[in-house]
């Protein structure tokens, strides 16, 4: 009887190890994919601010060209 003991006590710490390990492999590999999707938003982020920097520019390439020339008068200088 005290052999089965033993067993059961052997059985319950090999299934705690393979547990406790299985839950560390859990745990690396959801921190690798958090770290990998941080990664991948603060590209996003980097990307978007390009963008945006590239449509401000072409805004201000298009209002450059689509304003009168300095000498004509603006709207608002002949009312007042």
């Amino acid at each position: 009887m005290e052999k089965d003991s033993g067993d059961g006590k052997q059985n319950t710490a090999d299934m705690t190890q393979f547990v406790q390990t299985l839950l560390q492999q859990m745990q690396t590999r959801f921190q690798t994919m958090s770290d990998s999707i941080v990664s991948k938003i603060d590209e996003m982020g980097e990307r978007i601010s390009e963008l945006e920097q590239s449509i401000n520019d072409l805004r201000a390439e298009m209002g450059a060209e689509a304003n009168p020339p300095p000498a004509a008068p603006k709207p608002d200088e002949g009312s007042a």
